[in-house]
């Protein structure tokens, strides 16, 4: 298994290989791997024949300096279950300094309203930071395909949108949630909760999945209600957000037209870790 940690190297590299191969797959991460993630380098072993896995932990998205110094890292455990999946993966972790040419600075980007919905409410600049770090690690990696979680359904659909804006010739490649045995959603940020926090956290996929039962009977102000009313007590989650959004321009459902899809998103908190989730209604 080959590790880079320059633009530079990564390039020449991948420019001598691309010779011989035709199909680059990327798999962006912020690392502390974990099976969503693997779920996610799996597909793109199966679909190209160069796989990159980048492992960056970017300080422009983050607009809580103590949620980025608390963030886990852990190159060595990450390198090694990547080699248990493919030796022949490439892992790329780079310096921000190297990444970004100097000091982290994000780019403006105007993703047609797609950033000012639901996190872009409670994260100011994150899409920005996103968009800048995706389109750096493209230009590094020249992807042919990237492969994309939709646990982060509106990152999913933001970097469509830079990639449309980037003019870049990537197919970005969403894949389906991977979940723990009890339904909570795979996240980096799982390793913080305690053990009760982590059994408890369940509640959030069976809300989800409450709502989804119960999508087209109740309307939408009921469903709102109803997850205000299961979190509203609970000693250990605290509701941050919850909203039923239209697929294609995540615009807040007021009432439902059946011609179009929507999906459910939750933020949650259990103490100070936030936890994230969706699931597509109909």
């Amino acid at each position: 298994m080959r590790v880079f940690t320059t633009v530079e190297d990564l390039k020449n590299h991948i420019k001598n290989k691309s010779e011989i191969t035709s199909e680059i797959g990327f798999v962006p991460t912020m690392g502390a791997l974990h099976e969503g993630h693997m779920s996610l380098v799996y597909k793109c072993l199966v679909e190209n024949s160069l796989v990159v896995v980048s492992i960056f932990v970017n300080p422009t998205q983050f607009d809580n300096l103590d949620d980025l110094d608390k963030y886990p890292r852990a190159l060595d455990s990450d390198i090694e279950l990547l080699k248990k999946k493919s030796k022949n993966i490439i892992v790329f972790a780079p310096s921000a300094k190297n990444l970004y040419k100097g000091d982290p600075k994000s780019i403006h980007y105007d993703f047609g309203g797609l950033e000012n919905e639901m996190e872009g409410k409670f994260r100011v600049g994150h899409f920005n930071g996103v968009g800048t770090v995706l389109k750096l690690l493209f230009e590094a990696v020249n992807p042919n395909r990237v492969y994309l979680g939709e646990k982060d359904f509106q990152q999913l659909q933001i970097v469509k949108k830079m990639v449309e804006i980037e003019k870049f010739p990537i197919e970005v490649v969403g894949c389906e949630i991977y979940r723990e045995a009890h339904g909570l959603a795979y996240s980096s940020r799982n390793e913080r909760l305690t053990k009760l926090q982590r059994s408890e956290a369940k509640l959030i996929f069976e809300t989800l999945s409450r709502v989804k039962n119960e999508f087209g009977t109740k309307s939408v102000v009921e469903l709102n209600e109803m997850v205000s009313q299961v979190f509203e007590s609970h000693e250990l989650l605290k509701l941050e957000y919850f909203e039923i959004a239209n697929v294609e321009n995540l615009k807040t459902a007021k009432h439902i037209d059946i011609s179009k899809k929507y999906r459910a998103f939750i933020a949650v908190f259990a103490d100070k870790v936030r936890l994230i989730d969706n699931i597509a209604l109909n």
